[in-house]
Formats: structure tokens, C-alpha cells, sequence
């Protein structure tokens, strides 16, 4: 603890307890309360304002503005009177002001065997606040959007978040963040009833018909494209992992607590409608993979030009040109490379004119910490003399000493 924050301890007593049991302190925390504004630029510039008032209430409590930090968090409860969370929070408070607070969750009636589900949850909710940045960093999984992908959504599992982008030209622009749900056991799903979230890029389904879900499942629900392409290659299992929301008794669930689903509030999934309800949303499951900037524009670039000339080899049928952009590792739809090698040597032994144009091109960095990888998708117009054809086509390519080629190739 720094000799400011120190200080700060000494001058307010027990009264910083409650957050000082939810955070790793540091001088993040003296920034936002030094600087109120910032705090009421987020409070009344998002619609998550539930949130918003939990965290002032918390950070007014480390100045020792126990009334405020009180009236704050009656006014959470009194807007969502099933969050649990608040009325913790508020036991702490009235504690306070007693004198005779020991630690977060330090209430009589605190629920002793959820102290820290809910010390996670306040702690991912304030450390979201405490950031010094103005906006969430740049989608580093986003790198191109078709047009018919309206908006994309990242969700970042270790800070227990969700980031929404629109769609400007092809290019992700932040709208908002929510707080989310993973699964009690982690990341990295491998099989059914694992208790896991999977990390991956998905595509959430349209939303299933209501009247059919259990209340666990909240007001809306939307599956996910789990198991993946990649997912099934490397034999992973299991399925109904959905974004969806909470009981109807529950505002929130704890960091760690679903079955594997991605779960947010009722508002905050019913806020989503209008973005998932084309049934074709991109949904990006990340852990902690950082990359620079630099590096993966300069990785974008070479795949694009990648891209590029192996639709060039492949129009001027230079075949082997062509099926040197493939990975010996290759499969597709029950064929490996070498049976997918042999078919287009056969298929363009005859050289016939050939046409083809790529468009509505999206492109995802897979969320892959062990290789850098991508997600192509694009539609496909095949011209030759024997054939005319229009698909939509999935691409996996894969970084394999410095170049990049195709891992996974089939129609969507």
C-alpha cells in the first residue's frame, strides 16, 4: 500500500474496510477519488447506472461519506430489490456507522458461504470503474466486419466483462460494456458437464422461444455456435452453451457461477435484443492473451495479402502455388490435406478460365494462447466454363513459421 493510500487508511478508520477487502490497492483507486467527475461522466453516460451507484457508494465509503455512500445503495436496492449484492454492501454500511465493522460482509445476517462469490463480484465491478482508461481497449479480436454484421460483442473473461461494438464501415467502435457470468470452474470448455466457458469465436443463435425456458435462464437466452470447427477437430464436447439472463429472484450471479453460459443481468440481456436478434452476432470468448498493437496490425496486414494470393493461385489454377497456402495439419469435412490435395490437383488438370471474387469479408484473431490463428468468412462467386457458383465459405488460417495458411476450409 502506497504511503498515500496509507494515509488515507489512518484518516478514515474502518470505514475503507469494505473496499480495501475487495481490491489490490494502488494509486488507481486515490485517482477516482480525487477526481468525482469521472466517476459521474460513467454514472450518467451509461445505461448501466445499477452498477454505476454501487461503485460511488463504495468509493464514498473509503472517504468516509457513510450518509452518501448509504443513500446510494438504498437507491440500488430500491431500483433492483433482488440484488443481493447491495443489501450486503448496505449491512457493511449501517455496521459502519456502528462502528463496528470488521471486514467486507461483516453484517449478522451476511450469507457467510457467499462472502466471497460476492466480494468477486464487487471487487471485477469497481476494478471496471477504478481503470484509467475512458473506453476498453481496442478490440483486439475484431479485425474486419462483414456488412451484414451489424455489431460484434467480446467477451473478456478474466475482468468478467462484455464489450459491445457497432459496425462503422467495417471497423468495431465501442458501444458499451456489461457485466457477465462465466463458469464456476473457468475457461477453456473441453467436455460436457465440465462446468467451463469456452474460449473461441462463436456466433450467437436466435433467441429461443421463452415460454420453453426454465427462470434460471432469465428473460432471454441465445445459444452459441459451441462446439466450433476447431473446437470439434481437437475433440471437444458438449453443448446449450447460451448467453442468457438470471433467475427472476436474482439481479446478478457471482464472477464464477455458471454451468459454462455466459450470464448477465435481466436488463442488461434485454438491452441486447435488438443487437442479437438477427441471430448471426459474432461472440468472441477471450482470455488473457495480450498482444501489441503493432504486431498484430502487422499480422492483420500479411494475412489480408495472404488472403489475397491464394484467391490469385487459385484463379489462374497455379495449382501448386495454390496448395502451398495449405497446412499439411488441414482438415475439412472428413478430408485431410493429402485427399484434399489430390482432388484440386485432379480438378484443375484441365486449366479451364476461372473467375473468382471474394466480398462481405470478416476476419476474427482466434483467442488461441498456445498460436496465433484467424476466422475468415466470406461469400464466394466461383465462374468457369463447367461451373457457376455462389457460397458462403469459413476459413481457418493459422501462423506456421511466420506465414500464414489455411488450417480449415468448408462451407457455412
Amino acid at each position: 500500500m502506497s504511503r498515500k493510500l496509507q494515509t488515507l487508511a489512518l484518516t478514515t478508520g474502518k470505514l475503507c474496510i469494505l473496499t480495501a477487502m475487495l481490491l489490490p490497492w494502488n494509486a488507481t483507486a486515490i485517482y477516482f477519488a480525487d477526481r468525482p467527475s469521472r466517476l459521474e461522466s460513467f454514472l450518467h453516460g451509461t445505461p448501466r447506472q445499477i452498477e454505476g451507484l454501487l461503485v460511488r457508494s463504495l468509493l464514498e465509503t473509503t472517504q468516509g461519506k457513510l450518509d452518501a455512500a448509504l443513500s446510494d445503495i438504498d437507491e440500488v436496492i430500491r431500483a433492483m430489490p433482488n440484488f443481493k449484492l447491495a443489501y450486503l454492501v448496505r449491512g457493511d454500511l449501517l455496521q459502519a456507522k456502528a462502528r463496528q465493522i470488521s471486514g467486507f460482509g461483516s453484517a449478522p445476517n451476511a450469507p457467510r458461504d457467499e462472502i466471497a462469490d460476492f466480494q468477486d463480484e464487487a471487487r471485477v465491478r469497481l476494478e471496471r470503474y477504478l481503470s484509467r482508461e475512458d473506453a476498453p481497449a481496442q478490440p483486439d479480436y475484431l479485425w474486419q466486419l462483414d456488412e451484414a454484421q451489424r455489431h460484434a460483442i467480446v467477451v473478456d473473461t478474466n475482468k468478467s466483462r462484455l464489450y459491445l461494438y457497432r459496425n462503422d464501415h467495417g471497423q468495431p467502435r465501442y458501444v458499451a460494456d456489461y457485466y457477465v457470468t462465466v463458469g464456476k470452474n473457468g475457461t477453456e470448455k473441453q467436455s460436457e458437464g465440465d462446468k467451463k466457458t469456452p474460449i473461441g469465436v462463436y456466433f450467437a443463435g436466435k433467441q429461443l422461444e421463452r415460454k420453453k425456458l426454465p427462470d434460471m435462464y432469465g428473460t432471454a437466452a441465445y445459444p452459441l455456435s459451441y462446439p466450433n470447427e476447431w473446437d470439434k477437430h481437437r475433440g471437444k464436447n458438449g453443448h446449450g452453451i447460451w448467453l442468457h439472463g438470471t433467475p427472476s429472484n436474482t439481479y446478478s450471479r457471482p464472477p464464477r457461477a455458471s454451468d459454462g453460459c455466459v450470464v448477465l443481468t435481466n436488463p442488461d440481456i434485454s438491452s441486447l435484443a435488438p443487437v442479437l436478434q438477427d441471430g448471426s452476432t459474432p461472440v468472441v470468448i477471450v482470455g488473457n492473451n495480450p498482444v501489441s498493437q503493432a504486431a498484430l496490425k502487422a499480422e492483420r496486414e500479411r494475412l489480408m495479402g495472404a488472403m489475397e494470393q491464394w484467391r490469385r493461385d487459385w484463379e489462374t489454377q497455379n495449382t501448386e502455388d495454390y496448395l502451398a497456402r495449405y497446412s499439411r495439419d488441414f482438415f475439412s469435412e472428413g478430408k485431410n490435406f493429402k485427399a484434399w490435395a489430390d482432388e484440386k490437383r485432379r480438378i484443375q488438370q484441365s486449366k479451364s478460365a476461372t473467375s473468382i471474387q471474394l466480398s462481405n469479408l470478416s476476419v476474427f484473431r482466434y483467442p488461441d494462447g498456445q498460436q496465433q490463428m484467424a476466422v475468415v468468412s466470406f461469400d464466394q462467386d466461383f465462374k468457369s466454363d463447367r461451373l457457376n457458383s455462389h457460397m458462403r465459405k469459413r476459413q481457418y488460417w493459422i501462423l506456421e513459421d511466420g506465414q500464414w495458411k489455411i488450417l480449415y476450409e468448408g462451407a457455412v
